[in-house]
């Protein structure tokens, strides 16, 4: 069987609308909120130079309907590029990009094959003896194991199945098309190509079934590498999954230890610091979009959450000191702890004893539950299932002690830091 190489990708959300940038404005900013049309732009790069032989996308190229042409038209050009270069897709819809979720349509070059919704079809490229089975999907909530009715593999190919799916629940994502993953194993494919979950992993070998991950992060929790992966095949067995890494922003938590800090110029070296040796070692030439954690128990705790706007500043400096599109700051987050002031005898101590039996009182935490839970119901979805602020988090989970702490925490800060 001849050897041949193609691109395994998903979850490429083009024109994903980026959270928290609506107010943001320079180079830095406006490299995050085109980052995923950059990302696709590299990938069709990178399969022209590699010269591979095909490339499959298993879902979520888009992120929902389009806002206009324009995204569709981006995806027309890309594809043209790869016909030129006489390269064929095989293109998946998912959840996000499913028949009900697109209602505007763009006629598609030559070169893409695309897996319809009402059953699953085969593609094959008889000349490498390979053959592609997949189903797009129709709606968005896929709830059907949609595997068995997937085509037997055709004897003497190299058969790929292309499947987006939860696979019977991955943790923090939705369980679309779910299934076991010895249904993969047993239909007798050589390689499952899967996407929806945003982490890549290679789940099992010989058969191969194989999250490729997102092709570029969006936020802060999906951080770390991102791309697409490079599967070499030899004598109908595969031999290499290499990891082609086409991000072109990368987000990182970056926790900055405060405890030996004596003031709060020091916490702000420390930022600097940190931040600096963060894009030595991560960014690799990208642009690194930086979430900073304060960490560590110190007496400048209630100092540190009074400035919090004043450090966000002093490490969006610090980041613009680097250059304009070196590194770009989330979000700074003051996560340490005070010692222990529940034992004082001034108001202050009052202030603490009052907010502690005020977490272990069950009348207070089921009143503010009600009300609370009233608010966050009214929340937008997206608001409501993507929330990462501790307090926001807290009301939205109905989590009422930590929402007392958390509150009671920020108040004692407001009340007795010095001013900075």
């Amino acid at each position: 069987m001849q050897s041949f190489r193609f691109i395994h990708t998903g979850d490429i959300h083009l024109d994903s609308p980026l959270k928290g940038l609506a107010r943001q404005q320079g180079a830095a900013a406006e490299r995050i909120r085109t980052a995923t049309r950059t990302a696709f732009e590299n990938l069709i790069g990178q399969a022209i130079e590699d010269e591979v032989d095909f490339v499959v996308i298993a879902g979520d190229l888009y992120d929902g309907d389009w806002r206009d042409y324009q995204t569709g038209l981006f995806f027309v050009k890309q594809m043209g590029r790869l016909a030129q270069a006489k390269i064929p897709v095989f293109l998946l819809h998912g959840n996000h990009d499913a028949e009900s979720q697109i209602t505007r349509k763009l006629t598609l070059p030559t070169n893409v094959s695309v897996f319809p919704a009402r059953k699953a079809q085969t593609f094959r490229l008889p000349h490498l003896n390979v053959a592609l089975h997949g189903q797009s999907f129709r709606q968005r909530d896929i709830t059907d194991n949609l595997v068995p009715a997937y085509p037997s593999p055709i004897a003497g190919c190299f058969n790929i199945g292309v499947l987006h799916t939860g696979l019977g629940g991955m943790p923090g994502h939705a369980n679309y098309a779910p299934c076991a993953i010895e249904d993969l194993t047993n239909k007798g494919y050589d390689y499952w190509a899967l996407a929806h979950v945003h982490q890549a992993a290679i789940l099992h070998e010989r058969p191969h079934v194989v999250f490729c991950g997102n092709l570029q992060g969006r936020h802060i929790r999906e951080s770390g590498p991102k791309g697409a992966s490079l599967v070499t095949v030899e004598d109908g067995q595969v031999a290499e999954i290499s990891p082609l890494h086409v991000d072109c922003v990368r987000w990182i938590h970056l926790p900055v230890p405060v405890n030996e800090c004596g003031a709060v110029a020091d916490a702000v070296d420390c930022v600097r610091q940190a931040i600096e040796e963060a894009v030595e070692r991560d960014a690799q030439g990208r642009l690194l979009a930086c979430r900073i954690e304060l960490t560590g128990q110190t007496g400048l705790h209630r100092e540190l959450l009074a400035s919090a706007d004043h450090l966000l500043a002093e490490a969006k400096a610090a980041a613009l000191g680097l250059g304009e599109e070196v590194a770009w700051i989330e979000r700074l987050v003051v996560a340490t702890a005070s010692p222990d002031t529940a034992s004082r005898k001034d108001a202050l101590g009052d202030l603490q004893r009052i907010i502690e039996s005020a977490g272990s009182d069950a009348e207070l935490q089921a009143r503010l539950a009600t009300d609370l839970g009233d608010l966050a119901r009214k929340l937008p979805h997206d608001i409501r299932t993507d929330a990462d602020d501790a307090v926001l988090k807290a009301a939205i989970d109905g989590n009422i002690a930590s929402l007392i702490a958390h509150g009671g925490a920020y108040l004692s800060a407001r009340l007795t830091a010095e001013k900075v």
